[in-house]
């Protein structure tokens, strides 16, 4: 059975950081794509950043050059390093996983991402 299990979501104060993390179980974590997607409340699910089983990464125009995203291939994880948060970055984190061939995708259930001003 596959599991995404985020962690690491929690109250940070505008311009400070915070590390969200993946955990994945019933699949080998640098064999899919993994993306990082973001709801805040009202609003549609969007993009965040991804890597690719080749460690390519991507990012949002609104987050590139303040998050990063990372691999562990022994922790079977992913990470996203958030920098310089502000309010607009506010939403549920969500992990997801995509197979590169047969698209078959999970999801994990979201860690909360508060930002104060």
């Amino acid at each position: 059975q596959v599991q995404l299990v985020e962690s690491g979501g929690g109250l940070v104060q505008s311009g400070g950081s915070l590390r969200l993390s993946c955990s994945a179980s019933g699949i080998t974590i640098s064999k899919w794509h993994i993306n990082w997607f973001r709801q805040a409340q009202g609003n549609q699910r969007e993009f965040v950043a991804s890597i690719t089983p080749d460690a390519e990464e991507s990012y949002a125009s609104a987050v590139r050059g303040r998050f990063t995203i990372s691999r562990d291939n022994l922790k079977n994880t992913v990470d996203l390093q958030m920098n310089s948060l502000s309010a607009e970055d506010t939403a549920v984190y969500y992990c997801n996983a995509v197979h590169p061939i047969t698209t078959q995708m999970y999801w994990g259930q979201g860690t909360q991402v508060t930002v104060s001003t």
